[in-house]
């Protein structure tokens, strides 16, 4: 790769030449032209002042070195094979009086050597902290290291070291290792100006050892007595576990005709209340062992009813959550659900309580009003006898006397109630 930089010189009787970037391995064309020239010698000189062409004329003895046009107003060499050492401020020379002159400066680039990939432990185990560190070496300028986790890019440590013109450069990444990571490839890539095309990268993948985890799979959600149900123990690990062990609480299986077990399968061919229990998987490797539960209850087939002329407006469909369960244990363990659950009417107990509510509210509404009542009668009251009776012989003296003296007549009580 070459590049060419800003003009240096001024038109007429001075030489005209261009700054040049080139790789490392590359060729460099340095061009050093006039616009008008009598007849006068042109040269290139090298950083160290050396001699390398005047005119046609070689005059360093380096096969790298060759002369690409000469003329009276143009002089152009190129350098092969070009390294670090051959960077610097190159002269062109106009042999007028006084001497006219030119420079160019030639920047090498290092080209960065393909990264290798450090500290990979094979295999890492599950809960392991570990570090990964790329390193190039040759870079010029430094180089920029990137990581990706399989296709995402990721961040690491980043660390310069100048060596010599060059640079080293290193990336480290930090790892907390766990099952996720089994299988994953990690990339380091190289971004520098020299990789024009392919970029310089390296690709370890992580091989993760874990202990196994196992889940039941049922494939059915409520069994009932004659049917054909199949449970499939999933388990992963890595290494991949030994072969599964299916137990019926806690014992071996009882009816093997029924009951078949084909690798991590048990099918049951055909129900019935028999095979009512709880039935275990457990998986294992060298790193440990895992099992899962499930409970198993056997429904009674249901009866046929006539069909409805009405069709209900919101079905309901039994809740398998209810009825069985897959049960992981490590080390849980779960009881047996009650299977009568599932026929309990929770409306009917709403119902009989709204109606006690109401009867007892009515009941004390009924006593405050009775109890107002009473209350607002409640009082004194006189007779007219009683009102007349002071100094009269009988009853009708009495009430004649009430009605004149009512007065003055002292008051006599009587109370209902």
């Amino acid at each position: 790769m070459a590049s060419k930089g800003k003009v240096r010189g001024i038109s007429g009787q001075y030489p005209l030449v261009q700054n040049m970037t080139v790789t490392e391995g590359g060729t460099a064309n340095l061009t050093c032209r006039v616009e008008y020239n009598d007849n006068t010698s042109l040269q290139w000189s090298n950083p160290a002042q050396q001699t390398l062409f005047f005119g046609d004329k070689k005059a360093l003895r380096d096969n790298r070195i060759e002369l690409v046009h000469a003329s009276w107003s143009e002089l152009t060499i190129s350098i092969s094979d070009v390294t670090l050492s051959d960077e610097g401020m190159y002269t062109c020379s106009l042999f007028t009086m006084p001497v006219r002159t030119a420079k160019a400066y030639l920047t090498v680039l290092g080209v960065p050597e393909k990264p290798e990939i450090d500290g990979l432990m094979k295999p890492a185990m599950e809960g392991d902290h570990i570090t990964l560190t790329c390193i190039t070496q040759g870079s010029k300028p430094a180089a920029d290291l990137r990581w990706f986790r399989n296709e995402k890019e990721i961040k690491g440590a980043k660390e310069v070291n100048a060596s010599g013109k060059t640079f080293t450069v290193r990336s480290s990444l930090q790892l907390h290792v766990d099952r996720n990571d089994d299988g994953v490839a990690y990339t380091c890539k190289v971004d520098h100006v020299a990789l024009t095309q392919t970029p310089q990268q390296a690709t370890e993948v992580l091989e993760v050892h874990y202990a196994p985890r196992v889940e039941i799979i049922h494939s059915l959600a409520v069994p009932q007595e004659g049917q054909y149900l199949k449970l499939e123990c999933m388990s992963k690990g890595n290494p991949p576990p030994d072969p599964v062990m299916w137990t019926k609480d806690g014992g071996e299986l009882p009816d093997l005709d029924r009951m078949i077990v084909e690798g991590r399968e048990l099918t049951f061919t055909s129900l019935n209340k028999t095979d009512n229990g709880t039935y275990r998987c457990e998986a294992s490797n060298h790193l440990g062992t895992s099992s899962a539960e499930y409970v198993l209850y056997v429904y009674d087939v249901p009866t046929t009813l006539p069909p409805s002329t009405t069709p209900p407006l919101h079905p309901i469909p039994p809740d398998p959550t209810a009825l069985l369960g897959t049960h992981a244990s490590d080390p849980t363990v779960t009881g047996n659900r009650d299977p009568n659950a599932v026929g309990q009417h929770g409306t009917d107990h709403a119902l009989i309580g709204g109606v006690v509510a109401v009867v007892v509210f009515v009941t004390l509404c009924l006593i405050i009003v009775l109890g107002r009542y009473l209350a607002r009668h409640k009082g004194t009251y006189l007779t007219n006898e009683a009102k007349g009776a002071d100094d009269a012989p009988d009853a009708d003296t009495a009430i004649i006397n009430a009605e004149g003296n009512h007065a003055h007549a002292e008051e006599k009580k009587e109370y209902f109630i």
